[in-house]
């Protein structure tokens, strides 16, 4: 199924609506089927360094902000202890897949934007923050960049693939 951001995270059949999907809406239909049929395949979102290495433009953003990467949420499914994303390989801006977590955690297969916010922006203040490297570095600059990761990724996305 092609690579696309949806227009409404919170119609669980959003997916099938549109016939695209991003890693949220593939990995909580996923998820929640398993749920549905009593299989333990769960959802885990993770926060991750996002740089010019995952996406080009990337290193425009760090160095406007003069910071060192750009904290990002992704998801993706956990069968067993193996980790897998339906979304790697699909024209999703990314140039590499991602494969180290800051802090990963399970989460419910259909978990709101603004609760899925409210946990990036947790770890952001307990982990990330408090790190050597982001020393002298505003939160409001982290999430300014943030945002503008955003944008860069929702213009490379092709939907063709």
């Amino acid at each position: 199924m092609n690579y696309g951001y949806n227009s409404n995270y919170e119609d669980k059949q959003i997916l099938f609506k549109e016939g695209y999907g991003s890693c949220t809406s593939k990995h909580g239909v996923i998820a929640g089927l398993a749920t549905e049929l009593g299989i333990p395949l769960v959802k885990y979102i993770g926060v991750y360094k996002f740089t010019e290495e995952i996406c080009k433009g990337t290193g425009k953003i760090v160095e406007k902000y003069q910071i060192p990467y750009i904290p990002m949420v992704h998801c993706f499914l956990v069968y067993n202890n193996y980790r897998f994303d339906l979304t790697e390989g699909n024209k999703n801006g990314k140039e590499s897949n991602i494969e180290s977590f800051i802090q990963t955690m399970q989460v419910d297969p259909y978990i709101s934007r603004k609760k899925e916010y409210n946990l990036f922006r947790k770890i952001l203040k307990q982990k990330i923050m408090p790190t050597d490297e982001m020393k002298g570095i505003k939160e409001l600059d982290l999430l300014k960049a943030r945002s503008e990761a955003i944008d860069l990724l929702h213009d490379k996305v092709d939907f063709g693939t």
